[in-house]
C-alpha cells in the first residue's frame, strides 16, 4: 500500500485541502454510485429496494465497515441519524446503568454539541443530574465515586489534543462510572481500539476522515456484553425487535439494531459505503505515521517562516490527533485570505487557525506549498482587507 492516493479523489485543480478534519473530499466513484442508487434502485425498484437492494440492512452492514476503524467486532456498530442523536442515545443508556449516581463528567474542550445534548437530557430527566466540566488535563483526577458517566471526545476539535483512551477508561471504570468516547476526530485519522480499551459506548461521525459527505450518518458502538442492557431512550420503530409486526408496544431488538431509530438515509449511506471502499488496502498504522510526519513538517516550517502564529496544539505527536492549530489575533481574516489563495483550512473562535493532515491525498510538497502561501498572507498583511473580515455563517 502506498500513500497518498490523490488519484482516488475529485480534488479541484489548484487547491491544497487542509480541512479534511472538518469535511472530507469527494472520492471518485461515489457520485456515480449515488446516481445509480437514484436511477436504478429508487427509480426502477421503487419500494422493492428495501429488500432487493439491501437498503434495510445498510445500517448494520456499513456499521461493520466503520467498526474496522475503531477496533469494534462485527455486530457492535450501527449507523444512522446524526452524531447529536447518537450522543443522546449513548448518554441516556449509560445513565440508566448507574441509577444511583447523578454526575456526568466531561471537559471544557469537548465539542459543544456533546455538552448541549447532556444539558438537554438533564433538563428532560429533571432528577438532579449535574454536568461537571473540568479542564482536559484534570479529567483523570476528577473521576470520583459520584460520577455516573465520563463522556469525552478523544481528540479536541480546536487544538487536536488527544486524550489517553485506555488510561481514562480504566480510571472511569475503576470508579464505577460508564465510559463514552466521541470519536468524531479519531475514526479514520488514527488507530483506535475500543475493544482493547473496554469502553462501554462510542459514537462518531463519518463526514470527516471517512469522506462520507456532508450530512453523512453517524455511528454508535455498544460493547457486545452490554447490548441487551442498553436501554434505547429513543425507541424508534426500526429499533424494535420485529418492526413489521407493528406491535403497539415497544420491544427493543436483542442486537445492536436496538440503537436504530428512524428510516435510514439510504442515499447518504450509499455514498458512505462507496467511499469506504478506497480504504480496503489501507492500514491505520500507515495513515497515522504519515499524518504525524506531515504535521511535524508543517509545524517546523510554520514556526520557521510565520513567527506571528503561536502553536496551541501539543508539540508531541503522540498527544495530538491529525490536526495542527495555531493562534493568531487576526486568524479569521488570515484564514479567509488563505482560502482565497487555494489553501483551505478553517477557523475556530476566538483565534484558532486549524489545519488537518490527511495523508490519503496530501504529501510533503503540499505542506511546503501551503506554508509558502501562508507566509505570503502574513508577511504582506494580505489578510488586512475588508473582504476577509466579514464573518460568514460557517467559519
Amino acid at each position: 500500500m502506498s500513500l497518498p492516493k490523490k488519484h482516488l479523489f475529485e480534488m479541484p485543480e489548484g487547491v491544497i485541502y487542509l480541512d479534511g478534519n472538518s469535511l472530507g473530499p469527494l472520492p471518485k466513484g461515489v457520485a456515480e454510485k449515488v446516481q445509480q442508487a437514484v436511477t436504478d434502485e429508487w427509480g426502477q425498484a421503487l419500494i422493492r429496494g428495501w429488500n432487493g437492494c439491501g437498503w434495510m440492512d445498510q445500517p448494520a452492514r456499513v456499521g461493520d465497515m466503520v467498526g474496522r476503524f475503531i477496533g469494534a467486532p462485527a455486530g457492535s456498530v450501527v449507523m444512522g441519524d446524526t452524531l447529536s442523536i447518537k450522543v443522546f442515545q449513548a448518554l441516556s443508556a449509560a445513565l440508566a446503568m448507574r441509577p444511583d449516581r447523578r454526575v456526568i463528567l466531561s471537559d471544557t474542550g469537548n465539542f459543544p454539541t456533546d455538552l448541549y445534548m447532556a444539558e438537554g437530557l438533564i433538563r428532560l430527566k429533571d432528577a438532579g443530574y449535574e454536568l461537571r466540566k473540568v479542564a482536559p488535563e484534570d479529567v483523570a483526577d476528577a473521576v470520583t465515586s459520584d460520577v455516573a458517566v465520563v463522556m469525552l471526545t478523544e481528540v479536541d476539535y480546536r487544538t487536536g489534543r488527544k486524550h489517553d483512551m485506555a488510561a481514562i477508561t480504566k480510571k472511569a471504570q475503576a470508579a464505577g462510572a460508564v465510559m463514552i468516547w466521541d470519536l468524531a476526530h479519531s475514526a479514520g485519522a488514527l488507530e483506535v481500539d475500543v475493544t482493547e480499551a473496554g469502553c462501554e459506548f462510542a459514537v462518531g461521525c463519518t463526514y470527516k476522515y471517512l469522506n462520507g459527505g456532508p450530512g453523512a450518518p453517524a455511528f454508535i458502538y455498544v460493547r457486545p456484553d452490554l447490548t441487551e442492557q442498553a436501554e434505547p431512550a429513543l425507541s424508534g420503530w426500526l429499533g424494535h425487535s420485529a418492526p413489521f409486526a407493528f406491535d403497539v408496544t415497544y420491544t427493543p431488538a436483542p442486537s445492536i439494531e436496538r440503537m436504530r431509530v428512524g428510516t435510514p438515509p439510504v442515499l447518504q449511506m450509499t455514498a458512505l459505503e462507496e467511499a469506504l471502499r478506497l480504504w480496503e488496502d489501507v492500514e491505520m498504522a500507515d495513515i497515522r505515521a504519515a499524518s504525524l510526519a506531515l504535521s511535524e513538517q508543517f509545524i517546523a516550517e510554520v514556526e520557521d517562516r510565520c513567527p506571528a502564529l503561536s502553536l496551541i496544539s501539543p508539540r508531541e505527536g503522540a498527544r495530538r490527533g491529525s490536526q495542527v492549530s495555531f493562534a493568531f489575533e487576526h486568524g479569521y481574516a488570515a484564514m479567509q485570505a488563505l482560502i482565497d489563495r487555494g489553501v483551505i483550512g478553517d477557523f475556530r473562535a476566538p483565534d484558532v487557525m486549524r489545519f488537518g493532515f490527511t495523508p490519503l491525498y496530501l504529501d510533503a510538497s503540499d505542506v511546503t506549498a501551503a506554508v509558502e502561501i501562508l507566509s505570503d498572507v502574513l508577511d504582506n498583511r494580505l489578510w488586512d482587507d475588508p473582504t476577509y473580515t466579514a464573518a460568514k455563517k460557517v467559519t
